[in-house]
């Protein structure tokens, strides 16, 4: 199946940051908007970033200020810098394009924000 891969993940103190990557697999790759999706536990899935092929990115509202996207085209690479995280960031991290395609999601990456 092909599929992105997601890493970065793990456990942080509230205030802390993550640094979260997505490697991608895709010839054409630089011609799809990507985005970071989150599933925080007995939640539905829920977008969090997105960024176009040439860079332009938007924010949902709960992330706006403390989370980053970006990308590389070269390395066919996705990231999500998070800042300032909060107990309620936990979730199950997954980057997709966006419009996501359901064949191709990834396992995800853990974000935990706990004292």
């Amino acid at each position: 199946q092909v599929q992105v891969v997601e890493s970065g993940g793990g456990l942080v103190q509230p205030g802390g940051s993550l640094r979260l990557s997505c490697a991608a697999t895709s010839s054409i790759f630089s011609f799809y908007a990507m985005g970071w999706f989150r599933q925080p536990p007995g939640k539905q899935r829920e977008l969090v970033a997105e960024i176009t092929g040439d860079g332009v990115t938007n924010y949902q509202d709960f992330v706006k200020g403390r989370f980053t996207i970006s990308r590389d085209n070269v390395k066919k690479m996705v990231y999500l810098q998070m800042n300032s995280l909060k107990p309620e960031d936990a979730a199950v991290y997954y980057c997709n394009t966006d419009p996501p395609l359901e064949w191709y999601w990834g396992q995800g990456t853990q974000v935990t924000v706990s004292s």
